[in-house]
């Protein structure tokens, strides 16, 4: 296949994440007023919204092997995207656990069609660039990630109902499985975009590099101190910085931010490689500082963009990377294995920062700063071991 399918498949893919996120990324910015509203306390949301990454991110691991074991690709693709389900069923909870059940499998839907999807795009973005054709996707992604809130907040505006929002949610979510029905069309053998690798041997092909594992240390250090989103709009919500029917635009603005920082991004790293990793663990540690310490609507506003910048790098450089540091034939399971550690360094960073939260908010900043110091450091020691932007 040549390079012009291969976008045009790539742009296909992006509209099936864009109806998916419509659906749960517009669950997503308010699960955790939610959650509040429900009777939840911070350490709760912080439990739940890392529980439920961890599953999302750890689950990956057994569906990532069952991947390259079976090349099931497309079955595993619509059984995952066939949980986004989950998010519409929010209207029907009564109490925050429910809720959370919810929330938890929409999370592992996540888990069960990431490591195919993304080893699906692998094949093709080797024809276009490997950054620029994940930033295409997550490109295509946010702007169903910024629709999804909007859509929120504007039900909330309307007829100021949670429920409400959360049941129309269901449309998005039919219009995701019918565009994954078309993507499949154009392409039943995404592997054909991708001609086959040589091995000098078989264990030479059955190892993970070591550049891979340091990449995975540092990008697990990087997410545990990142304080995700759910705690944030907690935040906002407990203290009434913003009208509950900002968040979600809020939200909008910051997925907007992503999806701009994936395309440069994007470039970047094929340019540069895996030096553009250094920006993450620097603005990570500057996050909690625009969050908790002012309630200006313009930190507000700056926080959310930060965030929105820090999320495009992971979401567009870390799957290039991986793709880049393993070998085609142990992707699956080297995104999954990779997704495993990181989703739960996620978990444990979420559940903490939202105890800390809970107690003494000092020790956030100093448990975001420490995680982030402790990542640059291995970031200078790969680059330094390793004599280039992108080991082969």
């Amino acid at each position: 296949m040549n390079k012009s399918s291969a976008m045009r498949f790539i742009m296909i893919m992006g509209l099936v994440s864009l109806f998916g996120d419509i659906a749960y990324e517009g669950g997503r910015s308010m699960t955790g007023p939610y959650l509040a509203f429900l009777g939840a306390s911070a350490a709760a949301v912080g439990f739940v919204s890392g529980l439920g990454e961890f599953l999302g991110y750890g689950l990956r691991l057994v569906f990532g092997f069952a991947a390259d074991k079976t090349r099931a690709y497309w079955p595993l693709t619509f059984l995952g995207y066939g949980l986004i389900f989950a998010i519409p069923l929010l209207a029907l909870a009564g109490h925050w656990q429910v809720a959370a059940l919810f929330i938890i499998l929409e999370r592992v839907g996540k888990a069960v069609r990431s490591p195919a999807r993304d080893t699906i795009l692998s094949y093709a973005t080797k024809q276009v660039g490997r950054g620029w054709g994940f930033a295409i996707h997550e490109a295509l992604d946010q702007i169903g990630a910024i629709a999804g809130p909007l859509l929120f907040a504007g039900i909330v505006f309307w007829k100021d109902n949670f429920r409400l929002g959360f049941a129309v949610l269901v449309i998005p979510a039919v219009f995701t499985l019918v565009s994954l029905i078309f993507a499949r069309s154009q392409a039943q053998r995404p592997e054909d975009f991708e001609a086959p690798q040589s091995a000098k041997d078989t264990d030479e092909k059955a190892k993970l590099p070591a550049a891979y594992w340091h990449y995975m240390i540092f990008s697990s250090l990087c997410v545990a101190g990142f304080v995700n989103f759910q705690i944030i709009s907690y935040h906002w919500k407990t203290l009434a910085l913003l009208p509950d029917a900002w968040i979600p635009l809020i939200y909008a603005l910051a997925m907007a931010v992503d999806g701009g920082a994936a395309l440069i991004v994007g470039r970047a790293y094929d340019r540069w490689g895996l030096k553009t990793l250094g920006l993450i663990p620097l603005m990570t540690a500057l996050l909690p500082f625009f969050v908790f310490l002012s309630s200006a609507v313009a930190l507000v506003v700056a926080a959310a963009v930060m965030w929105g910048i820090i999320m495009g790098m992971h979401e567009t450089i870390m799957r290039a990377g991986v793709a880049d540091l393993t070998h085609l034939q142990k992707r699956g399971f080297a995104y999954g294995f990779f997704n495993a550690i990181y989703g739960g360094a996620w978990f444990l960073g979420s559940f903490i920062v939202g105890s800390f939260y809970d107690g003494d908010i000092r020790f956030v900043f100093f448990f975001v700063g420490l995680l982030e110091a402790a990542a640059f450091a291995v970031f200078w020691v790969f680059l330094r071991r390793s004599g280039r932007s992108v080991p082969s």
